[in-house]
């Protein structure tokens, strides 16, 4: 009774339909704040979305899909050798794909375009500016260095007149490196205490928050750790819904490439194995096709429009 297909195809298609609403959910809802969202972020220079590298995994990932379907004709001709090296092909296509996601990820990371880092105003832009070069001036360890002078000061208080002169060449070498930082805590201090009053109020233009933020690079490299500061209206909610639903699909990925190193195992282990596994094959096969479908929605939804 019922359908004439194997409960693992039935179940397959079940749960298929059930991740179909699930990525419905994520991309209908990118596309009510995409409309409603006038200047929704739209510039890949600005978002560093990399248009050839989307591109180029939805190459990988239809061609990962070929491959599945001629593994799977190949069982059911019992060619299993030949089944098992298009499965190999697809799961070094899944790892590629990854590499290229990996790479993505890096430049938005890099560029610190994350949910909740993204400066959406000037002022936005200039306070997490002056937070990160705080960062960079605590980070030369100023503050240490303060507090092991005034360690040697005590110290040498109560050294004896023979301890004294070692004491005193660590005071005269702890001194110069202080001396040597204290430009950049005071150039930070400057800025923001000019942020503050308002005699800095522009992002760009003369004499404007760049302007002096580049001068302090220039002078302390140490401040080179500060990301340009810019502003992406709608940037946290653009991070969002990139990384929700790219990373989602790439959880995705990583499900279908463990699924596809089981039965490479077996055939790894004993290739005449394999005569048991067409129905998995079938299936796993299944879902990398609706991998792939998911995809060629996401492309040129995030990417190109």
């Amino acid at each position: 009774m019922g359908l004439p297909i194997p409960n693992s195809k039935l179940g397959m298609w079940l749960f298929l339909g059930t991740e179909i609403m699930f990525f419905t959910a994520f991309i209908g809802t990118y596309i009510v704040y995409r409309i409603g969202s006038p200047g929704w972020p739209t510039d890949p220079e600005v978002t560093h979305i990399r248009v050839w590298a989307g591109g180029l995994n939805t190459f990988v990932l239809i061609l990962s899909s070929y491959f599945v379907v001629v593994a799977h004709e190949a069982m059911g001709h019992e060619k299993y050798t030949k089944a098992f090296r298009f499965m190999v092909a697809t799961f070094g296509l899944a790892v590629v794909f990854l590499g290229i996601k990996g790479y993505e990820y890096y430049g938005k990371i890099t560029h610190d375009i994350l949910p909740g880092h993204v400066a959406e105003s000037e002022p936005q832009a200039m306070n997490k500016a002056l937070v990160e070069l705080k960062a960079a001036v605590a980070g030369t360890g100023l503050g240490e260095l303060r507090e092991e002078l005034t360690e040697l000061k005590n110290e040498a208080a109560a050294a004896s007149a023979d301890e004294r002169d070692s004491i005193d060449g660590q005071i005269a070498d702890t001194e110069a490196r202080i001396a040597a930082l204290a430009p950049f805590e005071d150039a930070y201090k400057k800025l923001k205490d000019d942020v503050s009053a308002g005699t800095v109020s522009a992002l760009h233009g003369a004499g404007g928050f760049d302007e002096r933020l580049a001068a302090i690079q220039e002078a302390h490299p140490a401040a080179n750790s500060v990301h340009e500061p810019h502003v992406i209206l709608y940037g946290n909610l653009f991070a969002s819904v990139y990384f929700l639903m790219t990373g989602f699909h790439a959880i995705h990925v990583i499900v279908g490439m463990i699924m596809f190193a089981v039965v490479i195992w077996v055939g790894w282990q004993q290739m005449s194995a394999l005569a048991g596994w067409h129905d998995y094959v079938e299936n796993i096969g299944l879902y990398w096709h609706f991998v792939d479908l998911v995809w060629i929605f996401l492309f040129p939804l995030i990417y190109i429009i």
